[in-house]
């Protein structure tokens, strides 16, 4: 529905977002790694490190071969790991948009803090609600989607550009396109959408960011704040004009004060 393409929220209390694109590397980084060798060696890093419910659940056991790490280590692993191009480019840009403003108002380690718990989130109410599932969750979306209520939270009235419907540029406040985006995961939920997404993960991941930023964020960061960076309107007032000073000339003899306003016109426009 909305694509976001930038924000006018300008950073105050971190001079570089490098946690952000810290994580934004290294997504991009496993994608290559674990598409790069082969349709066999992507479908074992999809079971090895996706989140697979049934095998955490001990329902099933993972084949040997795919066991590469602990399996409660999936939680976060499978946040790393996306299906194809299109994917990753989409939670990326979501990322890139909105949590350098995230990471500014919790400060860098407590940013990496949420962006791995809401991680942690999507998954577990993944795991919730699909507790006997062989389906490998990947993919960043339960983090995003903390991200993105957390900027809710904080930024609702910066102002975004965003194409709706993947055409059309807009500018627009941010909780326009953002409510807009949870209540559709709401919904998709709700109405048991395609099997291929998983809106659980995202409803997850958005519980989990809109109660920990009231938690994390910095002191003094306040919620629901307008357009940081922005050119606040100069205020309409009308400023009282200023009596214009007499010409200076010789000194005169003093005269008495006039009555009922009389001689105040000559030192006014």
């Amino acid at each position: 529905m909305f694509i976001p393409l930038y924000d006018t929220n300008r950073l105050r209390h971190i001079h570089l977002q490098y946690v952000t694109i810290g994580l934004i590397v290294a997504n991009v980084l496993v994608y290559f790694a674990t598409t790069l060798g082969g349709e066999d060696f992507t479908n074992a890093a999809v079971l090895g490190l996706g989140f697979i419910p049934s095998v955490v659940h001990d329902r099933v056991e993972l084949s040997p071969e795919f066991v590469v790490i602990p399996e409660s280590l999936s939680y976060l692993t499978y946040s790393f790991l996306h299906a194809d191009i299109f994917h990753l480019g989409g939670n990326m840009l979501f990322l890139w948009v909105f949590g350098d403003n995230v990471e500014d108002a919790l400060g860098h380690i407590r940013y990496l803090i949420f962006y791995l718990a809401c991680a942690i989130a999507g998954a577990f109410f993944q795991g919730l609600v699909a507790w006997d599932s062989q389906v490998p969750l990947i993919g960043a979306s339960g983090a995003i989607a903390g991200v993105v209520a957390a900027y809710l939270i904080l930024y609702p009235r910066v102002k975004v550009w965003v194409l709706a419907f993947a055409r059309i540029p807009l500018r627009i406040p941010a909780f326009i396109p953002l409510i807009l985006w949870i209540v559709f995961q709401i919904v998709m939920f709700a109405a048991g959408g395609e099997d291929q997404v998983s809106w659980a993960c995202h409803i997850g991941g958005v519980i989990a960011g809109s109660v920990l930023v009231l938690v994390l964020r910095n002191r003094g960061v306040p919620l629901l704040a307008g357009a940081d960076g922005e050119p606040e309107p100069a205020p309409d007032v009308e400023q009282a004009p200023v009596p214009a000073e007499p010409a200076a000339s010789a000194p005169a003899a003093a005269q008495p004060a006039p009555q009922w306003g009389r001689g105040a016109a000559s030192s006014q426009d």
